[in-house]
C-alpha cells in the first residue's frame, strides 16, 4: 500500500509479507520510509458503537422511525430521494445483520490498525459508493430478467463494504490450519470468519445483492481496476480533522499481553504457533547436540531423539528410556529433498539425518543445517 503522487491518491495494496509485520512501508514519490503503525482502531470503534447503538434504538425505543431508513432504490430512483440512499447504507433495521457486520466489522480492524485510519477510511469509501452504483445495476438486470421487483427489498444497513472487506481478507491474509476434519477438509483461522459471512449471506431474501454488489467493487478497489482509488479517497486535511476530534474518543490501544500472530487469531491459534516455535527450538537446540557427539564418533537414531513436543509433554521420561532400547525403522526421505539439500552444499549423510530428524520438513532441515 502506498500513497501514490498522483492528486495525493491513496493506493490499497496488501500482501502477506507485509500483513505478518508490525511495521508499514510508506511511499511517498521516490523515498521510502518505515512507520510503525500505532495499535489503534478509531474507525472500526466507531463503526461498531455509533451504528449498532442507532440500530438499537431505532428497533426498540423508535420504531416509527425505521421508515426513513429504509433501503428503497425505487423511492430514490423515481422521487429522487437521495438521502435514503446514505441513511439507508448505513443503519442496519434488522437486529440480526447489525450483530452480524458488527462481528465482522471487529475482525477486520486488523487492516486498520496495520495501514492507518485513511487508507482504511478509503477503502470503505471507495467500495460503499462503487456499490451504490452496482445495485442500481444488479437491480436494473434482476427487473429486465427475471421481472422480480427487488428495488424496495433490499435490506439497509452498513454491509456492501463489509462484504468488501472479503476481498483483501480472502487475497492477503494467510491461512494458519488449526484442525483437520472428514480427510481433505480443514479448519483454519480464517474459517469462522467465512461461516459469519455467509451467516450474513443468508440472512434475507436479497441480500445477495448487497454482496455481489459489494465484492465487485472490493475487486476493483483493491485491483485498483478503472483508476478508482485516485479518485474515491479520504483527503488528507479530512483525515487530519477527524483524528484531533473523533480519535481521542474512539481510540483504543492493542493489549500489551496479545501475541501478533495473525489477523483474527484465537487463543487456540495462538497456543498452537507457540507449541510450534518451542518445538523447532528444542530439536535445533538437540541437533546441534547431536551434530558435536557425531564428531566425536557414535552412530545416532534420529527418530528417537526428536519426538514431536506434543507427544513429549504427558510422558514419563523413565518410560521413554525403556522405549528407546526397541529399535524403530528408519524414516523413508524423499529422494528429491535430499538432492537440493546437497545442491545447496551440504553431504549426503547430513541431509539425510537433517531431513529425518525434522520428519521431511525441507525448511526445517535446511535451517538445522545453516545454523549448526
Amino acid at each position: 500500500m502506498e500513497f501514490s503522487p498522483h492528486h495525493g491518491a491513496v493506493d490499497w495494496n496488501l500482501s502477506n509479507s507485509s500483513y505478518l509485520t508490525s511495521e508499514l512501508v510508506l511511499v511517498t514519490g521516490p523515498q521510502m520510509h518505515l512507520h510503525r503503525v500505532q495499535d489503534k482502531a478509531p474507525l472500526s470503534k466507531g463503526l461498531l458503537l455509533v451504528p449498532s447503538a442507532l440500530s438499537l434504538l431505532l428497533a426498540l425505543l423508535l420504531p416509527h422511525c425505521q421508515r426513513f431508513f429504509a433501503y428503497d432504490l425505487q423511492a430514490i430512483k423515481d422521487d429522487f430521494q437521495i438521502w435514503r440512499l446514505i441513511c439507508g447504507r448505513i443503519i442496519c433495521l434488522d437486529l440480526k445483520d447489525t450483530f452480524c457486520s458488527s462481528l465482522l466489522i471487529y475482525n477486520f480492524r486488523i487492516f486498520e490498525r496495520r495501514y492507518g485510519s485513511r487508507k482504511f477510511a478509503s477503502f470503505l469509501l471507495g467500495s460503499w459508493v462503487l456499490s451504490a452504483l452496482v445495485d442500481f445495476i444488479l437491480v436494473e438486470a434482476v427487473w429486465y430478467s427475471f421481472g422480480i421487483a427487488a428495488a424496495g427489498n433490499l435490506p439497509s444497513g452498513f454491509l456492501a463494504p463489509v462484504f468488501a472487506l472479503f476481498v483483501p481478507f480472502y487475497c492477503s491474509i494467510p491461512r494458519v490450519q488449526v484442525a483437520q476434519i472428514l480427510g481433505p477438509l480443514s479448519i483454519t483461522n480464517k474459517t469462522l470468519i467465512y461461516i459469519l459471512g455467509l451467516q450474513l449471506f443468508t440472512s434475507g431474501s436479497y441480500i445477495w445483492i448487497i454482496a455481489i454488489s459489494g465484492l465487485i467493487s472490493g475487486i476493483c478497489y483493491n485491483s485498483k481496476m478503472f483508476q478508482v482509488h485516485r479518485v474515491l479517497y479520504v483527503p488528507s486535511w479530512m483525515a487530519k480533522f477527524f483524528s484531533r476530534t473523533l480519535e481521542p474518543i474512539f481510540s483504543s490501544s492493542e493489549p500489551t499481553a496479545e501475541a501478533r500472530v495473525g489477523m483474527g487469531a484465537t487463543v487456540d491459534i495462538q497456543r498452537q504457533q507457540t507449541m510450534e516455535l518451542l518445538d523447532r527450538q528444542l530439536m535445533l537446540s538437540q541437533f546441534a547436540q547431536v551434530r558435536r557427539q557425531r564428531q566425536q564418533g557414535g552412530m545416532i537414531n534420529w527418530n528417537r531423539l526428536f519426538p514431536p513436543l506434543r507427544q513429549r509433554r504427558n510422558v514419563n521420561y523413565q518410560d521413554d528410556r525403556r522405549s528407546e532400547q526397541q529399535a524403530s525403522p528408519p524414516l523413508e526421505v524423499s529422494e528429491e529433498q535430499v538432492a537440493r539439500l546437497m545442491e545447496m552444499g551440504f553431504s549426503r549423510g547430513d541431509a539425510l539425518e537433517a531431513l529425518r530428524a525434522s520428519n521431511n520438513d525441507l525448511n526445517v532441515a535446511t535451517n538445522f543445517l545453516l545454523q549448526h
